[in-house]
């Protein structure tokens, strides 16, 4: 009778081990991390989103989000779970249909477990709902949630997306985004992209957004408050809104000054960049107490500190160079910060050369003299400054310095080809300082690797040849301060946050 009993169950079992297709064996969890060194616990592995659509609710008053996000992906290897990027309080989560179990882990991880294991290269739909209070929520110590008198806004670098929407949080993993807000009637939902429709019902209004060319989680924003809204186009037909806090006082009439030359300064950098490749443009100023501004893709955020002084047209050159150097071409690590910040800050210098206010070249020589050789300015390695560095000063100007250092090497007919032809050959992509060297000498037919480790690699100060700048030996040889300098140096803490 026991043995009768037993091996029906054994055999039961045996054949249910050859019913289970060997590759089920194979599935683990995704990683954690997409694998970036500088922040280990960003992004995620084993899937890649193609979009995002998010329908959220949002109260003023009590800084309470509550949303639905669908999001759209491809499994990139054999899957038993994965994780988003995510901060608020999750009620359901579905994938492919089906319910799934969550919970959550570390700083942000959202850890969901399907019902059934997914296989590499299968389409993957995920329904996160959640709610919470933006405000109330931190990572790594800080928020990244703006609170405003009439609001809030999500808008910071490195990271920005976990406070109001689960992702793959990294650069490296792109998507298109529909982002619909219901929000109190009299009160305005700014997104990314172009404004497809609003409608008001039973005193709530409802905005609908949408980004259709590929955006990196950061770059995407929201803010929600009251605003004054303008719109235009640019000479090229691309369609301009810009969104101004009712509150801003007296930095209202700078901070337009400023962005209401949006359209001219993106037609002026797409002489030099190449045609601009989104379909919207614009700009907004929620009324923060922060001091930086960001080049969140499309409708780069703006601080009101950033106006206090008067208008900055300025700020926004090095905002709107982002959309080529950063935003149509992303990092394919945050130690590639460079591509991003070193050619924003050129941007500023060649706008002082079009306004007749100092050339790139005289400001390259003011910067070079301002820093003496024991200065730590020149020990932050810009192509590699490390997380603790992203956003030094270094990274801006010293970086700034090395453009002007190929534009030397090479010659303007090369320099500006490259300057143009980088951001055609990586649209809607990433690309690393390796990368763009290597685009550079191909151009430009010359080896540059001395070039790059001088400039971007080494801690010391490259002597004056090396700068393409004058010998600077005596006192009264230095250089004088071109008459764009303190405008520019006014944007030096431009996303120190």
């Amino acid at each position: 009778m026991h043995r009768r009993i037993i091996v029906p169950g054994a055999l039961g079992a045996a054949s249910l081990m050859l019913a289970i297709p060997a590759s089920a064996a194979a599935h683990s969890p995704g990683a954690p991390g997409i694998g970036d060194p500088y922040y280990p616990a960003y992004g995620n592995g084993g899937y890649d989103v193609s979009h995002y659509d998010l329908r959220l609710k949002y109260q003023p008053a009590t800084d309470r989000l509550e949303g639905t996000a669908t999001i759209l992906a491809r499994t990139t290897e054999d899957l038993s779970r994965f994780n988003l990027d995510f901060l608020l309080d999750v009620g359901e989560v579905r994938v492919n249909g089906a319910e799934a179990s969550f919970t959550t882990s570390g700083e942000q991880e959202l850890e969901v477990t399907p019902r059934k294991p997914l296989d590499k290269g299968a389409p993957l739909t995920v329904v996160v709902r959640y709610s919470g209070v933006p405000s109330s929520k931190q990572a790594f110590g800080f928020t990244s949630w703006h609170r405003t008198p009439d609001g809030g806004v999500a808008a910071n670098e490195p990271e920005a997306a976990a406070w109001w929407f689960p992702s793959n949080d990294h650069p490296l993993d792109k998507a298109t985004y529909d982002v619909s807000v219901q929000v109190p009637d009299g009160t305005q939902a700014i997104s990314n992209g172009t404004l497809q429709s609003t409608s008001s019902r039973l005193g709530w209004t409802r905005w609908n957004w949408r980004s259709d060319q590929p955006q990196a989680t950061y770059l995407a924003t929201l803010a929600v408050g009251k605003f004054d809204l303008t719109t235009g186009t640019t000479e090229g037909g691309i369609p301009v809104v810009n969104a101004y806090s009712r509150d801003l006082g007296a930095n209202d009439g700078a901070a337009r000054a400023s962005i209401e030359r949006t359209g001219e300064v993106a037609d002026w950098l797409s002489e030099y960049f190449g045609p601009y490749q989104f379909d919207a443009l614009g700009g907004y100023v929620p009324n923060t107490t922060t001091g930086y501004a960001l080049e969140t893709q499309t409708r780069p955020f703006y601080s009101p500190r950033q106006f206090a002084n008067g208008s900055n047209v300025s700020v926004v050159v090095h905002e709107l160079a982002h959309q080529w150097y950063g935003d149509l071409v992303s990092v394919r690590g945050w130690k590639d910060i460079w591509i991003n910040e070193g050619f924003a800050r050129y941007a500023q210098w060649l706008w002082s050369e079009h306004e007749g206010e100092g050339t790139a070249q005289e400001l390259a020589d003011y910067t070079y003299a301002s820093h003496p050789a024991d200065d730590p300015f020149w020990t932050v390695r810009p192509g590699d400054p490390g997380p603790e560095n992203q956003f030094d000063g270094a990274v801006y100007d010293r970086g700034a310095l090395a453009v002007q250092a190929l534009r030397n090497e090479v010659g303007d007919e090369d320099f500006f080809a490259i300057l143009k032809g980088w951001p055609a050959k990586y649209a809607h992509g990433n690309a690393s300082v390796a990368d763009f060297q290597r685009y550079a000498e191909e151009v430009s037919r010359r080896p540059l690797a001395a070039l790059f480790d001088t400039w971007l690699f080494q801690p010391s100060k490259p002597d004056a040849p090396a700068a393409g700048a004058r010998s600077l030996g005596k006192p009264s040889e230095a250089p004088a301060q071109p008459r764009s300098w303190r405008r520019i140096a006014a944007t030096n803490d431009v996303h120190e946050h």
